[in-house]
């Protein structure tokens, strides 16, 4: 069973959950809004994908800043590009939203449901569900597929983008003058004629 709070559903007995955060802009909005509604997040941040290590440092940050500044618990993730690269090994050549993003996901989701069952939480959701560059089913098949390899956790498949979260994402990114990444993180996912030529993905009602 679940509750609707306007356009976020939330699963019946939810009021601890791990947060994957892919980035402080990303998870302002979801954290205001957990923290609004009695749901004490962790935030884990694990982001192997991105690259180069500059460029994650900085998110990294940001990410604990934004954490420490509201008194929540914020964990580091190991940083393994070169791990990560061999385990997208073969999907290189994969356009955006294509099977390597959807090999990411698994990564990084499998990860935080066994962050999630070490730390005796069991439900685990992702701020990658907030993007409009991301397509919502792949997220959701990746969390399913760890919530099944790791007993005692549930994903929580939360489409981010509603509730005016996204409006309120941008409004945080100036409060908080976040730094503002122009790309998702990975060195394929910067190739110009990608981002010449990409859509965002229109957002679910």
């Amino acid at each position: 069973m679940t509750k609707k709070r306007s356009g976020i559903q939330v699963p019946e007995g939810l009021h601890e959950v791990l947060l994957h955060a892919c980035c402080a802009p990303c998870s302002s909005a979801i954290v205001e809004w957990l923290l609004a509604h009695d749901i004490r997040p962790t935030i884990f941040y694990y982001n192997p994908n991105i690259f180069p290590r500059e460029e994650y440092d900085i998110r990294k940050n940001e990410s604990q800043r934004h954490a420490e500044s509201l008194g929540l618990r914020w964990i580091d993730g190991n940083y393994d590009h070169s791990q990560w690269r061999c385990d997208v090994s073969g999907l290189e050549d994969e356009p955006e939203r294509g099977n390597r993003c959807e090999q990411c996901f698994r990564l990084r989701l499998m990860t935080t449901a066994l962050q999630a069952h070490r730390l005796g939480i069991r439900f685990f959701a992702t701020t990658l569900a907030s993007s409009r560059w991301k397509r919502l089913e792949q997220i959701e098949r990746a969390g399913l597929a760890a919530q099944a390899m790791v007993p005692g956790t549930t994903f929580w498949a939360q489409n981010w983008r509603k509730d005016g979260l996204q409006e309120r994402r941008n409004q945080l990114l100036k409060e908080y003058n976040f730094y503002n990444q122009q790309y998702c993180g990975c060195e394929f996912s910067v190739r110009p004629t990608e981002i010449a030529t990409a859509e965002p993905v229109k957002a679910e009602q």
